[in-house]
């Protein structure tokens, strides 16, 4: 096996954002469904990937998964800092074993768009300083706008979706997908 840090010399483009090949990052990526247990222990050295020992009881699918998911990551870079914080939070969250359907609450900071889809129409608020942009017109509150869209008494924040899945629904709105 190669090292996927060294990259060929013939193929300085071939160079992910973390340093590494990435023809060599496919081939070891498809090398590690052919590979047995001990192989992914030794061969991608599991010590050098995680600074710490394999686990014994490790199923071979989750080795796979976890020792392509690191190569991955230095190939083509992790998650970022935000990211990062906000998983720690949910798994100290899961680990308190505190009310798993509280989440905690959303803050709306200005520039951030919220999108919702309804009766076939796309939806786009826009959060401002003093309130929220939905076609041309500044709006106090989501629950009017909520109310605007379907002529129903609807809490704004849960027809957006910012109340039970908050977080998904904040990096959904920041990534520029269609919210449910």
């Amino acid at each position: 096996m190669r090292d996927i840090r060294k990259p060929d010399p013939a193929s300085p483009s071939a160079l992910g954002p973390g340093g590494i090949d990435s023809g060599a990052l496919e081939a070891e990526l498809a090398a590690l469904s052919r590979a047995d247990v001990s192989t992914l222990r030794a061969r991608w050295r599991w010590r050098r990937l995680y600074r710490t020992h394999p686990p014994r009881t490790l199923r071979r699918d989750l080795l796979e998964l976890a020792v392509g998911w690191k190569l991955q990551e230095l190939s083509l870079g992790g998650m970022n800092a935000v990211t990062k914080r906000q998983l720690g939070e949910l798994a100290r969250t899961l680990a308190d074993k505190k009310d798993r359907a509280a989440i905690r609450k959303v803050t709306l900071k200005p520039g951030e768009q919220i999108v919702r889809v309804w009766g076939g129409e796309t939806h786009e608020v826009v959060v401002v300083e003093d309130g929220f942009l939905w076609r041309d017109k500044i709006w106090n509150s989501l629950s009017v706008i909520a109310r605007e869209i379907t002529g129903a008494r609807w809490s704004g924040p849960r027809f957006f979706g910012l109340d039970r899945t908050g977080i998904e629904a904040r990096l959904r709105s920041r990534h520029g997908s269609v919210g449910q």
